[in-house]
């Protein structure tokens, strides 16, 4: 992710980005489609996961 994004394209990208880590790694529990700037999840979220990337790209994490 690219210093110059603002801090809201960071977030939103962080979200995906994860939602489809997730997907990955559970298929069985969780799917992620997208189209455009909208996003499709069905299935279980690990919301202490996706807090702390969202956290972590709000503070200029990886």
């Amino acid at each position: 992710m690219s210093e110059l994004k603002p801090l809201h394209e960071k977030a939103a990208l962080a979200v995906v980005e994860e939602f489809e880590r997730q997907a990955a790694e559970r298929p069985e529990k969780l799917s992620v489609s997208k189209d455009g700037s909208t996003i499709l999840v069905d299935g279980e979220v690990d919301i202490d996961a996706l807090v702390m990337v969202v956290v972590g790209s709000m503070a200029g994490g990886p």
